[in-house]
């Protein structure tokens, strides 16, 4: 399978970190490491290999992306030998990416995105392309009653004003033009009536939402096990300390809130209540594109007996995030290639905020991927 994979953010250092791994994954510079699809229980034919795999993508800023490589080498996020051995391939997957359209309404952007992805389709005779948003995080969306229906949907973005936020827009426009979709963030996105509407019309297969790299996805694992031994969760509080475009984009109060909420949701699903504190996300300019996460959880025993536990997790943002796009865009490929079509509520294990009522335990994920994953393999 000839593939595309089309990123939203593409200069954006998710987007870089993503293509640079992949470019070198293909010319066998670099190991899969942190590839869940490298795991042997997942890596199956079914996938489209990264050799098969092209690379294009929109932005609203500009700039080469191999300078944006450079600077992601320069902050220790990538090695710079892979940068300067890449230089050629980097410069040829520059040239399909596209400054982000602004069309008079948002029927004219969507039409211009869809039109992008069409001729990067045609220019490299592919067969499947999949849009992944990578893009900074939105503010929650107000409701609008055009979400509730396609054909108001239709109507309300040919005329004036803002109907859909960013991420939203995409998917539309990605579901015209016979794409896929997979939100990595804790935006909107497909996350809507009248796009689960247009993605049934084209039988298309969405995944998303809010990639699980680093704290929540130590909360996944330990929350269950506070559940399976019946220990009370009497408070659970974190703090994230971010750099980079990310950690600037949520100094926004909106951008902040959504993805709060967003890394929250796993301990009330999987503990069954709300223990007592809350997440809260900083900005700190001089870690770049490190993160550093400190929880303190407080917890009661046999006889009230009061514990507590205390984690660090301190990772690259986007060495965790890469590896995990270039999944999720080969399994959305696969699924669309075999006939899937909806929520993939299988990719749970990916995503902090999932799609559908899925179990939160990462054990139980894993278990759910891989049997979706050996269906797509076996042609069931």
């Amino acid at each position: 399978m000839r593939a595309g994979i089309w990123l939203i953010g593409a200069r954006g250092s998710v987007a870089a970190t993503s293509v640079v791994g992949a470019l070198a994954l293909r010319a066998g510079l670099t190991d899969p490491v942190g590839c869940v699809t490298a795991h042997p229980a997942l890596n199956a034919a079914a996938l489209p290999g990264y050799g098969d795999l092209f690379f294009g993508g929109h932005d609203v800023t500009t700039g080469p992306l191999a300078k944006k490589a450079e600077q992601l080498a320069a902050a220790g996020v990538v090695p710079a030998r892979l940068v300067q051995a890449l230089e050629s391939d980097l410069a040829a997957v520059d040239a399909d990416l596209r400054q982000a359209p602004d069309g008079a309404t948002q029927a004219d952007t969507a039409e211009a995105i869809t039109r992008d992805l069409t001729e990067f389709r045609t220019r490299h005779r592919l067969d499947r392309v999949v849009v992944v948003n990578v893009a900074s995080t939105e503010p929650a969306t107000a409701p609008h009653p055009a979400h509730d229906g396609l054909d108001a949907l239709r109507t309300a973005l040919a005329g004036h004003g803002k109907v859909l936020p960013a991420s939203s827009l995409y998917a539309y426009a990605a579901f015209n033009a016979d794409c896929p979709y997979v939100d990595f963030t804790p935006s909107t996105g497909a996350r809507l009536p009248a796009l689960a509407e247009l993605a049934a019309e084209r039988g298309l297969p969405y995944a998303g939402h809010d990639g699980k790299t680093g704290e929540t996805l130590l909360k996944s694992v330990l929350a269950p096990m506070f559940a399976m031994r019946n220990l009370q969760v009497r408070s659970w509080s974190g703090v994230n300390l971010l750099g980079g475009g990310d950690g600037a984009n949520l100094v926004d109060p909106g951008a902040n809130a959504a993805k709060t909420e967003s890394k929250q949701r796993v301990l009330h699903e999987t503990l069954g209540y709300a223990p007592d504190g809350d997440t809260r996300i900083d900005y700190v300019a001089d870690i770049g594109d490190f993160k550093t996460a400190w929880d303190l959880i407080t917890f009661g025993g046999f006889l009230g007996t009061g514990m507590c536990l205390q984690f660090t997790w301190q990772g690259c943002d986007s060495a965790l995030a890469a590896p995990l796009v270039l999944d999720l865009a080969r399994i959305t490929l696969a699924a669309h290639e075999a006939g899937r079509s909806g929520p993939l509520e299988s990719l749970a294990y990916f995503f902090k905020d999932p799609l559908g009522d899925v179990d939160h335990a990462l054990h139980a994920q894993f278990e759910d991927l891989r049997t979706f994953i050996a269906a797509l393999d076996s042609g069931s």
